[in-house]
């Protein structure tokens, strides 16, 4: 068995540069040809040539029972973490295994070793966070002595990627993949409960100053959280050599899944392609399991890996070492097999070999045996060490802010480096999270503001995205109305059996759409005096009203049921005291390029900023009147434009 080792571990390089000069099919049927002077040189070779035909085959003991061959291994090297993310970490948080029960760093080269001696050719090290653990350079520099290890590539939040990377660069390290699941600032500050965004930045760039081709960046995509920041994800990828990798969320203990989280790989390319519908599909390999693409002219890509909605478990060729020595065959699998135990109880190679293959031929077909993935029991997913997952968010304290301050969202990238962003807005967005936790069990499966307890009085004056053709809207100050010219005598959000139904929008031409809304909260004397002192103990009133009214526009068809989810290329919310009448006057402006209008988006920025002014004022008085939410004007679109 040890001259099979050897022939495999040393042939291990070999086959696959000469595996890449053929070619290799991929599952679309593309091929992928990559040939080199190395491996051009190989195939010309009498003795290269003597040693494939002698070669062992690819090892019984990493082959399960439905022939995958394993090449691929992924060990975390610890369990801790810099960062305190929300989506990885569950509620009650994690209990650490003491460090005499972690792997060392001969323990892990020792596994390491074995597995590459087995066919193994690519090792991933996650956590944790791996780059936390302080001989982290000498593991990979150890790693890059072993024959036929090909990939030696690390998973990182990348706080501490741009100070290590030089070394780590030097040490053997081939492949990088950073977590990032937003790239606005504040809602980054949010979710890791750190501040560290543009470490994170400055180590993606570090990687592309150092020739890593591509850097890969993960992002988990959930519902109602980040799906809005698709199209800013695959625009990061225009002068960058980077692979976004949009990953469906999946399920692990304590991140509370469930489907309506989830968006689809299926969803995402929907709206990606309606941005940029020229796309291109790219090849991939057999047991990749990402599907990749291009926009032409793009430096980078992008890919989706469908955990969910299209598994790739029928190629799936990856093991897992947890950071305490647990072999895992499966991410989804709660099975493990000690190799710590066996390796400290003075097990032989050969009977470490028996342990590791009769778990593998244990694993099952998909998703470790599970069709119902949801309501199976396994590792929170910062102790296995792969992918980073959502959670549901936690109560969180909103402290008061120093400064008040007004500004507009940022929607592009370009945005991203505005010094506004500080500390503030991330207690802002934090706070606004908080709030639509609030409304969501207040208003069921639809925001209803006659089911809800009294906010003062409520008018509510405004239209659908499709007005009722000939309709007329009372102004509830004066009486009077406003034609809505173009109008006919249906509704459009119902069939023709008076069922509540989505309009079609596929065939309208695009055009610019633009809608202002506007409203009015009545604080009383004393309320509207603390906030023009900004004395209110939750903080700068108008500054995270201004917050929420920005998040409720591009939140409008999570929270009204029959909204297209629109890309907008514009919002802004403003706020200003109105002292003769103690009020605060909301205006909000929305604009995009589309099928359809902005008008819901408008009104819904100004309701939630209204709202939210509420809600920090009424620990001084509940006597607070929300009126006037109504819609000011709209241009854009087959109906025509709309003032009030």
């Amino acid at each position: 068995m040890a001259a099979a080792w050897g022939r495999r571990g040393g042939l291990a390089l070999l086959r696959g540069a000469l595996g890449a000069a053929q070619g290799r099919a991929c599952s679309t049927g593309a091929t992928v040809r990559a040939p080199t002077a190395v491996a051009q040189e190989l195939q010309s070779s009498g003795r290269a040539r003597f040693l494939l035909e002698h070669a062992a085959p690819f090892s019984a003991f990493l082959t399960d029972s439905f022939g995958r061959q394993h090449n691929y291994l992924r060990i975390s090297l610890t369990e801790k973490c810099n960062l305190r993310c929300q989506y990885c970490m569950p509620e009650e948080g994690v209990q650490l295994t003491p460090k005499s029960e972690l792997l060392t760093a001969q323990e892990i080269i020792t596994l390491a070793r074995l597995f590459v001696k087995e066919g193994v050719e690519k090792i991933r090290l996650t956590g944790g966070e791996p780059l936390i653990r302080p001989d982290v350079v000498d593991i990979v520099g150890q790693l890059y002595k072993l024959e036929g290890l090909k990939t030696i590539a690390v998973t990182t939040n990348g706080i501490n990627l741009a100070r290590l990377l030089p070394r780590l660069k030097e040490a053997g390290l081939t492949a990088i993949n950073i977590s990032l699941d937003t790239l606005v600032p504040a809602k980054f500050e949010f979710i890791v409960r750190r501040k560290g965004f543009h470490k994170v930045m400055e180590g993606i760039h570090k990687a592309t100053e150092l020739g890593y081709r591509p850097v890969k960046v993960n992002c988990v995509v959930m519902r109602g959280f980040n799906e809005d920041e698709l199209l800013n994800f695959v625009d990061f990828t225009k002068d960058l050599p980077l692979d976004v990798r949009f990953i469906e969320y999946m399920p692990f203990d304590g991140n509370k899944w469930n489907f309506k989280k989830m968006v689809s790989y299926k969803e995402m390319l929907d709206t990606i392609k309606q941005r940029w519908p020229e796309l291109e599909k790219l090849p991939c390999e057999a047991s990749s399991t990402a599907k990749s693409y291009k926009v032409p002219h793009f430096q980078g890509q992008i890919s989706f890996i469908t955990s969910m909605s299209e598994h790739f478990c029928g190629s799936c060729n990856r093991l897992r070492i947890t950071a305490d020595g647990n072999l895992k065959v499966c991410l989804f699998g709660s099975a493990e097999v000690s190799l710590r135990d066996h390796l400290r109880s003075g097990a032989s190679e050969e009977e470490l070999v028996q342990v590791i293959g009769a778990a593998v031929s244990r694993k099952k077909k998909q998703h470790a045996g599970m069709f119902n993935i949801a309501q199976m029991k396994n590792r929170p997913m910062i102790l296995i060490g792969g992918f980073l997952v959502s959670k549901t968010y936690p109560h969180v304290i909103f402290s008061s802010f120093p400064e008040p301050a007004l500004m507009s969202f940022p929607l592009c990238q370009d945005d991203l480096q505005n010094p506004l962003y500080s500390k503030q807005w991330g207690h802002a967005y934090s706070h606004w999270l908080t709030l639509r936790a609030s409304l969501s069990k207040q208003r069921g499966t639809a925001l209803c503001l006659e089911a809800s307890p009294p906010v003062g009085q409520v008018s509510v004056d405004c239209q659908s995205k499709e007005a009722s053709p000939g309709s007329e809207f009372s102004n509830g100050d004066s009486g009077s109305c406003t034609k809505v010219p173009h109008a006919s005598n249906n509704l459009t959000h119902i069939d023709e059996e008076g069922r509540a139904t989505m309009v079609d929008v596929g065939g309208k031409p695009d055009s610019r759409r633009n809608a202002v809304a506007v409203a009015v909260v009545r604080l009383g004397e004393k309320a509207f005096g603390m906030v023009r002192q900004n004395e209110m103990k939750k903080g700068d009133v108008l500054a995270v009203a201004q917050i929420a009214g920005i998040q409720g526009a591009k939140l409008t068809s999570q929270l009204i049921p029959l909204c297209h989810n629109i890309p907008l290329s514009h919002v802004e919310v403003s706020l200003s005291l109105d002292e003769a009448r103690c009020a605060v006057m909301i205006r909000c402006s929305c604009q995009t390029w589309g099928k359809t209008g902005v008008e819901m988006e408008a009104l819904t920025a100004a309701s939630l900023a209204a709202l939210t002014v509420y809600d920090m004022c009424k620990a001084v008085t509940h006597d607070i009147v929300i009126e006037e939410v109504k819609l000011l004007s709209k241009t854009g679109g087959q109906r025509g434009d709309f003032s009030r």
